[in-house]
C-alpha cells in the first residue's frame, strides 16, 4: 500500500473514533493551564495541591513532638470507624472487574478498533511490577511471614504462634494481602482511566472518568477536586513506599558495613533522610528521560534483578521446601479466601487488623491513583479482557511464587534449623531479610543484591508516580516539560522524609489509610461511571454509523469482518464488541 493510502487509511480510523467515541465538547486538554516561567500547568489543581502539601510539611515539622501520637490516634479512629467499610469496598472492585472482564465488554479494546500496543507483552508487566508493588514485595516477603508465624491472626483461633500450623495461617495471610485484592483496584483505575482518555479522547485525568455523570461539569470545581484528591492520595501512597524503602536501604547498608568497613553505618531517620536525597537526586536523572527513555528501561532491569535474586535464593535457600510451601500455602490462601475475605474483627481487644489489612487496602487505594494512571499509561491496544486478567492473574502469582520463596525459607530456619527470626522482626521489620540471609550461604552478596534491587525500585517508583502526578497537574497532558516531572519526584522525597521525620512507620502507615478513606468513595462511583462507559461503547457498535465505518475500513484492508460477525484487525486480534 502507498504512503498515500496509509495516511487517508490513518484518517480514516482516527475519524471513527472523533466521530462517533468522542464526546461532543469543545474543551480541549490542557485549555485551562497556565503556561509561562517554562511550566504548563492547570491553573486550580497545581496550585491548591502545592497549597495542601506546604501545610502538611509544615505542620508536621512544627509540631513535631505530637505528630506520632497524632498519627496513632488518627489510624486507630478510621480503622474502627471504617475498617467495615474498606473491606466491603475492596471486595466490590474484585467482582466489578471480573464482570467487566469475563461479560460482554471484554473484547473492547483500549483506543478503538485499529489501536496498536504501544510496548511488548514483557515490557508491560515489567512496568506493571516495577510500579505495582515492587519495594512492598522486598520489604514484607520474609517480615510479614514470620510475624503472622510468630503471632497468629485472631482470624485462625484455633491455630497455636510457633507451630507447624501457624505456617500455614501466616503464609495464606500473606497471600492474601497481596493477591487479587490489590490488584483489582489497580486494575478498575487503570480501567477507567485508560478507556476515558483513549477511547473517549478526554485527558488522562481522573475526572474524565465521571464524564457519563458530570458532562462538561468535569471542567468545573467537580474535577478540580477529584484530581486534588487523586494528588493527595497518589503523593501519601506513594511516599509510604519510598518511606518504606529506605528504611530496608539503610537496614542493607548498616549489615553491610559493619562486615566490610572500619564504621558501621546506624539505622537512624536522619540516614534515610539523606538516602532519600541521594536516590531522589539518581531518580531525577531517570524522570527527565522520560517514559519510554528511562522508566522502560529501568523497569525491565528490574525485573532481571528480581529474577536474579529470586533465582539464587532458590538454589542456596531450601529449594523443595519452598516448592512445596508455595502449593499447600496457595491450597489455603484458596480454601480460606472467601471467609477472610469479608473478616472484620470487631472485638478480642487486639488491633491487628488495623495494622495490617486495613493499613494494607488503605495503601493500595491510596495507591491507585499513580499504578492505575501508568498502567493506564501503557496500556492501549489491549482489551479489556486481557487488560483486567494480565493485571489480575501474572503480578498475583509471581508475588505469591516470591513471598514463597523468601517467606517459606524464613519459616524455614524458624520450624527446621533452630534459628529465630521471630525476635529479630519483632525488633526492627526492616532487618527481616537480611537476618533470614544470614542463615544461608552468598549472604553478603543476596544482601547487597537486595539493596541495589531496593534502590532501582525507589528510583522508578519515583519517576513512574512523577510522571502521573503530572499528568494530574497539567490537565492530563501527556508531554509537558520535564521540570515539572523533577518538581514532583523532589516533593515525593520531601513527604517522605517528613513523615519519617515525623512518627516513621506508624505515619507512614496513618498517611495511606488517612489518604485512602476519601478516595474510596471516588472508586465506588467509578465502578458505575466505567460501567456505563462501556455500556455506551457497546451501543455504538451496534449502530449503523459504526457498520458503514467498519465497511469502509475493511475495503481498505484494515480490519476484517468475518461471517460470524467479529471484526479483526490487522494484526489477527479481535477489535472491541466482539464476543
Amino acid at each position: 500500500m502507498s504512503t498515500g493510502d496509509d495516511d487517508v487509511l490513518g484518517e480514516t480510523s482516527e475519524g471513527l473514533q472523533v466521530e462517533l467515541f468522542h464526546p461532543d465538547t469543545d474543551r480541549e486538554t490542557g485549555d485551562a493551564n497556565v503556561q509561562a516561567f517554562g511550566i504548563d500547568v492547570h491553573s486550580r489543581v497545581f496550585p491548591l495541591s502545592c497549597l495542601f502539601i506546604a501545610l502538611f510539611i509544615a505542620g508536621t515539622l512544627a509540631f513535631r513532638s505530637q505528630a506520632a501520637g497524632m498519627f496513632s490516634a488518627i489510624q486507630t479512629g478510621i480503622s474502627a470507624v471504617a475498617g467495615w467499610f474498606y473491606i466491603l469496598s475492596v471486595n466490590v472492585f474484585i467482582v466489578v472487574v471480573l464482570y467487566f472482564a469475563l461479560g460482554k465488554f471484554g473484547s473492547i479494546r483500549i483506543g478503538g478498533v485499529e489501536a496498536e500496543k504501544d510496548f511488548s507483552d514483557f515490557s508491560w508487566v515489567a512496568m506493571l511490577f516495577s510500579a505495582g508493588m515492587g519495594i512492598g514485595l522486598m520489604f514484607f516477603s520474609v517480615a510479614e511471614p514470620i510475624f503472622h508465624f510468630g503471632a497468629v491472626p485472631p482470624f485462625y483461633h484455633d491455630v497455636q504462634s510457633g507451630g507447624a500450623a501457624a505456617r500455614g495461617a501466616a503464609m495464606a495471610t500473606t497471600f492474601f494481602h497481596w493477591g487479587i485484592h490489590p490488584w483489582a483496584i489497580y486494575a478498575l483505575v487503570g480501567l477507567g482511566l485508560a478507556f476515558f482518555s483513549f477511547n473517549r479522547g478526554l485527558p488522562l485525568t481522573f475526572r474524565s472518568i465521571f464524564w457519563p455523570l458530570l458532562g462538561e461539569r468535569i471542567y468545573g470545581w467537580p474535577g478540580h477536586v477529584i484530581d486534588i484528591l487523586s494528588v493527595i492520595a497518589t503523593l501519601f501512597g506513594l511516599s509510604t513506599s519510598l518511606g518504606i524503602g529506605v528504611q530496608q536501604i539503610n537496614a542493607g547498608l548498616t549489615a553491610l558495613s559493619g562486615q566490610f568497613l572500619p564504621t558501621t553505618i546506624p539505622q537512624a531517620v536522619w540516614i534515610q533522610v539523606v538516602l532519600i536525597g541521594i536516590i531522589t537526586a539518581i531518580a531525577t536523572l531517570s524522570v527527565a528521560a522520560g517514559l519510554d527513555g528511562g522508566v522502560r528501561r529501568l523497569s525491565e532491569f528490574n525485573v532481571y534483578l528480581m529474577v536474579t535474586l529470586l533465582g539464587a535464593m532458590l538454589v542456596v535457600g531450601p529449594t523443595l521446601y519452598v516448592l512445596a510451601n508455595f502449593v499447600t500455602s496457595l491450597g489455603t490462601y484458596i480454601n480460606v479466601l472467601p471467609e477472610l475475605a469479608f473478616w472484620s474483627q470487631t472485638g478480642g481487644g487486639t488491633t491487628w487488623q488495623s495494622g495490617w489489612t486495613i493499613f494494607y487496602w488503605g495503601w493500595w487505594i491510596s495507591w491507585s491513583p499513580f499504578v492505575g494512571m501508568f498502567i493506564a499509561r501503557i496500556s492501549k491496544g489491549r482489551t479489556v479482557r486481557e487488560f483486567v486478567l494480565g493485571v489480575l492473574i501474572v503480578p498475583t502469582l509471581f508475588s505469591f511464587f516470591w513471598m514463597s520463596t523468601f517467606g517459606g525459607s524464613a519459616l524455614f530456619v524458624e520450624l527446621e534449623t533452630g534459628g529465630s527470626l521471630v525476635a529479630a522482626v519483632n525488633a526492627d521489620v526492616a532487618t527481616a531479610i537480611y537476618e533470614m540471609f544470614s542463615y544461608f550461604p552468598l549472604a553478603v552478596p543476596l544482601s547487597a543484591l537486595t539493596v541495589v534491587l531496593v534502590v532501582t525500585f525507589f528510583v522508578t517508583s519515583s519517576d513512574s508516580g512523577s510522571l502521573v502526578i503530572d499528568h494530574l497537574t497539567s490537565g492530563g497532558k501527556h508531554d509537558v516539560p520535564a521540570a515539572q516531572r523533577i518538581f514532583w519526584a523532589v516533593i515525593e522525597g520531601v513527604i517522605a522524609a517528613v513523615l519519617l521525620i515525623g512518627g516513621g512507620l506508624e505515619a507512614l502507615q496513618t498517611a495511606s489509610i488517612t489518604a485512602g478513606l476519601p478516595f474510596t468513595f471516588v472508586l465506588l462511583l467509578m465502578c458505575y461511571t466505567v460501567y456505563v462507559g462501556l455500556g455506551n461503547e457497546r451501543r455504538i457498535m451496534a449502530s449503523e454509523e459504526f457498520a458503514e465505518w467498519m465497511e469502509r475500513l475493511e475495503e481498505r484492508g484494515s480490519v476484517q469482518v468475518q461471517d460470524d460477525g467479529v471484526v479483526v484487525t490487522d494484526d489477527g486480534d479481535p477489535a472491541p464488541g466482539d464476543d
